[in-house]
């Protein structure tokens, strides 16, 4: 029997921020994985995922140099060198999130997989665990639908993908999310031909103005986009693969060398036993309040598992909110309203707050703001002047919503979730000096132009003439 303070189940994102969090704080720690420390986020999602696209992104610069007056070329890609620097980022990273690390820092760390006897007690590797408080940081797996014919061909899903070496000639990608298109445009800028096959519309949780300005360079790169359309069956042939799909009124056959499935995620809730935890669960994942506390208020969830968020920043957070709770006692809740998302497509699309739609369905009356980057002048001197920054403000000026679809979107969404969790009105934006020239000036000037119809109109033009005549 093993008895601590706390017990992490799950070594990813969450689960590692609160065993060190508590570990250094004095409390005694137990950590379970029965995977990779570092969970998806390292070994196969956010880290592998950047890095393969950072490889495609360089392989496009060289297309597109003669924007720039550079000679442009074709890349010669070598895919299996392209895919050990994608394992070689992971090895970077990966002593942080170790476990010699964490037994450094006072972790009991074991591995296996970890399942509750009673609302107090878990095992786990032959070993008997009890604990004052537990954090459930199981994270999601890859959802694979039950797709005809798909467990008789090979498919890769965000898991898989990565470990293969050799370039598909033709890849097809089930699902146009986050996941889909980052691996499209991945694959197509690194010299595979790609075909997206969506249910329903490339990235339907956005801003359908903002996914039309990713939508337009993935046609133009040479991605094949198939929306509204369904997959009725996969089949095995000797060149790869036959998907059939339902399309615009009519069926027909897309051929493949090779299948990624990314159509959505799963909570790792099955192996856990949670009924004898007395913790309440769904498909969704792990039913909390705002404390993130379960229905055994002693059973906290953080990350992918409690359904929320699946993103590693949303475990991050968490983590904070927990760590406040089984620590310190303190009645912390989540926030959501300034929980931010980025697809890392080029151009880059990141969201935080309310989209317009929603702010009219929960406020009425808004006021929508929009700023184009081609009229940005470090855009027009990098010749990356597709997209625009929008904003949705209610009726007091206040900042509800922020998207932009753009180069670095990810980076220059920054300012408006601070704005957000701070219910800062546009003002405090439009005030700013931004330094010049950087993609940066855009919030400025999007914030700036809530102020141009009241300041330049014949109103303003009489007053200032009464002014000047005054004297």
């Amino acid at each position: 029997m093993l008895t601590v303070d706390l017990c992490v189940i799950g070594a990813g994102s969450g689960g590692l921020t609160v065993a060190a969090g508590a570990s250094q704080m004095g409390a005694s720690v137990a950590l379970i994985e029965r995977g990779r420390m570092g969970g998806d986020c390292l070994n196969y999602g956010c880290v592998p995922s950047k890095a393969l696209l950072a490889a495609g992104n360089a392989a496009q610069a060289m297309r597109e140099a003669g924007r720039l007056g550079v000679q442009a070329q074709e890349p010669r890609v070598d895919f299996a060198q392209v895919m050990r620097h994608v394992q070689g980022v992971i090895r970077s990273i990966a002593p942080q999130d170790s476990r010699e690390r964490f037994e450094g820092l006072g972790v009991k760390v074991i591995a296996g997989e970890a399942r509750f006897v009673d609302r107090n007690t878990v095992e786990v590797a032959g070993q008997t665990i009890r604990a004052r408080r537990f954090v459930l940081a199981t994270g999601s797996s890859p959802l694979v639908p039950p797709i005809p014919g798909l467990d008789a061909v090979p498919y890769f899903t965000n898991e898989t993908i990565f470990e293969n070496g050799q370039r598909p000639a033709h890849l097809l990608i089930v699902g146009g999310g986050p996941i889909g298109l980052e691996m499209a445009q991945a694959h197509r800028r690194l010299g595979a031909a790609v075909t997206v096959i969506e249910k329903a519309s490339l990235l339907p949780k956005d801003d359908p103005e903002l996914v039309d300005v990713v939508r337009a360079r993935l046609l133009g790169e040479g991605v094949t986009l198939m929306e509204a359309a369904t997959l009725t069956r996969v089949d095995k042939t000797p060149a790869g693969i036959a998907a059939t799909v339902a399309h615009d009124g009519s069926t027909v056959v897309v051929t493949g060398s090779h299948l990624l499935v990314a159509v959505g995620r799963k909570p790792n809730t099955d192996a856990l036993n949670l009924a004898a935890a007395g913790v309440a669960h769904g498909p969704r994942g792990v039913e909390t309040d705002r404390r993130l506390r379960t229905t055994n208020r002693k059973i906290y969830a953080v990350g992918d598992v409690n359904g929320r968020f699946p993103f590693t920043h949303a475990a991050g957070y968490h983590a904070g909110i927990v760590l406040r709770n089984a620590l310190f006692r303190l009645p912390a809740k989540v926030d959501d309203r300034a929980m931010p998302w980025v697809t890392y497509t080029d151009p880059e699309l990141a969201a935080v707050g309310l989209s317009e739609a929603a702010a009219r369905q929960a406020h009425g009356k808004v006021t929508v703001l929009r700023w184009p980057f081609h009229e940005n002048d470090r855009a027009q001197a990098e010749r990356q002047t597709d997209g625009f920054a929008k904003l949705v403000l209610d009726r007091a000026g206040r900042i509800l919503g922020a998207g932009i679809v753009g180069a670095h979107a990810g980076e220059l969404l920054q300012p408006w979730c601070l704005a957000i969790a701070n219910n800062l009105k546009i003002g405090a934006m439009a005030g700013v000096i931004a330094p010049y020239p950087t993609l940066g000036e855009i919030n400025k000037r999007v914030a700036g132009s809530y102020y141009a119809p009241k300041l330049f109109n014949d109103r303003t033009r009489r007053i200032v003439r009464l002014l000047l005549r005054l004297g």
